[in-house]
């Protein structure tokens, strides 16, 4: 058994990457994902369901839901397996996690010294004109996903952004979604050059180590590997780790079944259709053979002057057919 948990199993993910103690490495995994782009100091989590009013839309709960010190929202999921409407579903999250922000504002009113009175108390509120009730924070939805997705190019990372469609100028920089796709990362680890790639690295393999690598001797890699090892899980949570895990093979055994079963179906396929193909062929090949024989007779006969209809009666070819030899 690895020495580390896996992160593709619900509980491992969590337990890297979900609890009070792992934030920091959180924070560095999304400052090298934003790298150029945003830079977080601090971030807290938060209540990872969607407590909406709405009875259809209750039940969302988030893999990972933050808030940055700067006030921008981030949403991290790790997906195992391949779904339907994969991708509708993670829109509509980060759809529903800027909608929430005007459902469930923070406090915008600030105390305005001149409208207190004697006693020092709020008068009036500050007046928070229309336009402005609509202000958004940027709302980043990370997905790791270790399947490939077929609405995706066929790359490890895509960034979605509200842009225009003919120049790709950003038109809101509010709304933004990073998808990694595992099983498009192929870099050995001394090919990783720089840390946001040997985190990718480490979350892909881990799960099959003994020990951290030499190269990966970091203090971000310690801590990852304090957090990750297995004997340091609570009761509680290896006994939870050792449920996902069996879910996880369970899940690998299925994917695998399936995906023998498809390449046989495909085989067999493959080898009716060559089999009908073939005697097609062979039947065509006759028939054209003796298509050449008739006329090289048909050919042989007018040469020596026997009569077209005599020609028409040995050989059972048309008047055209003779005519064109």
């Amino acid at each position: 058994m690895s020495r580390y948990v896996n992160p593709f199993t619900d509980i491992g993910f969590k337990i890297i990457f979900g609890q009070p103690a792992s934030k920091e490495l959180l924070i560095i995994l999304l400052n090298e994902l934003l790298a150029g782009e945003h830079h977080i100091e601090d971030l807290v989590f938060l209540d990872k369901e969607d407590r909406a009013d709405n009875i259809h839309d209750k039940g969302i709960i988030y893999d990972l839901y933050c808030r940055t010190d700067s006030g921008e929202f981030i949403i991290v999921e790790m997906q195992n397996r391949w779904h339907s409407h994969f991708l509708d579903r993670t829109l509509y999250y980060v759809c529903r996690a800027v909608s929430r922000q005007i459902e469930n504002p923070l406090p915008k009113h600030i105390p305005i010294p001149e409208n207190r009175d004697e006693n020092g108390m709020l008068v009036k509120e500050e007046f928070v004109p229309y336009g402005k009730r609509y202000q958004l924070s940027t709302v980043y939805g990370v997905f790791l996903m270790n399947f490939k997705e077929a609405g995706l190019e066929e790359k490890f990372r895509t960034d979605t952004v509200v842009s225009d469609k003919d120049s790709g100028a950003v038109v809101n920089p509010h709304f933004r979604q990073i998808y990694l796709q595992f099983p498009y990362f192929t870099k050995e680890l001394v090919d990783c050059n720089t840390l946001y790639d040997k985190l990718i690295y480490a979350l892909k393999n881990m799960s099959n180590w003994s020990r951290m690598p030499d190269a990966l001797k970091d203090q971000v890699f310690e801590h990852l590997a304090k957090l990750a090892a297995v004997a340091n899980l609570s009761e509680e949570n290896r006994i939870a780790y050792d449920k996902a895990v069996d879910r996880y093979s369970v899940s690998q055994i299925v994917e695998e079944d399936e995906r023998r079963a498809a390449e046989e179906r495909c085989r067999i396929a493959l080898e009716e259709g060559t089999r009908k193909g073939i005697e097609k062929g062979i039947k065509e090949g006759i028939k054209e053979g003796r298509k050449e024989e008739q006329y090289n007779i048909a050919r042989q006969m007018k040469n020596d002057g026997v009569p077209v209809n005599s020609i028409i009666k040995y050989t059972g070819l048309a008047i055209e057919e003779i005519e064109q030899l």
